[in-house]
């Protein structure tokens, strides 16, 4: 198996874990389940296969990715309940899944030859966009988008540090250790420490 294939294997059995957990706080039936982790686990990858024009997005040449997805959402029908906080568990599966899939979008990108530029924007949807869709749907606030949450900043810092260690000619498996490394320290952070940007607030008009 190729480092590229583990990567999109494993990311798409992370996030689809994320995603029958959101199905289970949401009380859906087994369906929901299995198509929750689906859409979850394969919807960056597949966005970025179709943006970036590849011959054949990666789960229709290799259906046994839905196989994978639909094992996660039958794994977790069976065992959510006993989990003691399911929502906390999403947030560390997530952050988990952020990590695989950030490399795996830049690998893809690097193989076909993209800049820099390209290569930082694959990493961010294929880490971003599966759990954006799955919070969607499910009517939850997208944790991409709750505030003071680290998670996109993340993903722009693991695309960076592999197209620098790309740059200075690290081997494939490091520089994509050290994407991966960057984006789970950093969200991490966040989660356990509160990191955040600074968020904006609206000032009063002045008077004239």
């Amino acid at each position: 198996m190729t480092v590229l294939a583990f990567l999109d294997y494993a990311s798409v059995f992370v996030f689809a874990l994320t995603g029958a957990l959101v199905a289970s706080r949401a009380q859906l039936d087994l369906v929901g389940f299995v198509f929750m982790a689906s859409l979850t686990a394969v919807g960056g990858g597949t966005l970025r296969d179709i943006i970036l024009n590849r011959d054949t997005v990666f789960w229709v040449a290799q259906p046994s990715y839905i196989g994978v997805a639909c094992l996660a959402a039958l794994l977790v029908f069976f065992t959510a309940h006993l989990l003691e906080s399911r929502y906390r568990t999403i947030v560390w599966l997530d952050a988990c899944a952020l990590a695989i899939a950030v490399p795996a979008g830049v690998a893809v990108a690097v193989a076909m030859g993209q800049p820099p530029s390209i290569v930082v924007i694959m990493g961010i949807i294929t880490g971003c966009f599966g759990g954006l869709m799955r919070d969607v749907v499910c009517n939850e606030v997208p944790l991409v988008l709750k505030q003071g949450e680290l998670y996109v900043t993340c993903a722009l810092l693991g695309g960076v540090a592999a197209s620098l260690a790309h740059y200075f000619g690290l081997p494939q498996p490091l520089a994509l250790s050290i994407c991966a490394g960057s984006a789970f320290a950093l969200r991490a952070g966040s989660i356990a420490f509160g990191w955040h940007l600074p968020v904006y607030r609206a000032f009063p008009p002045q008077q004239k």
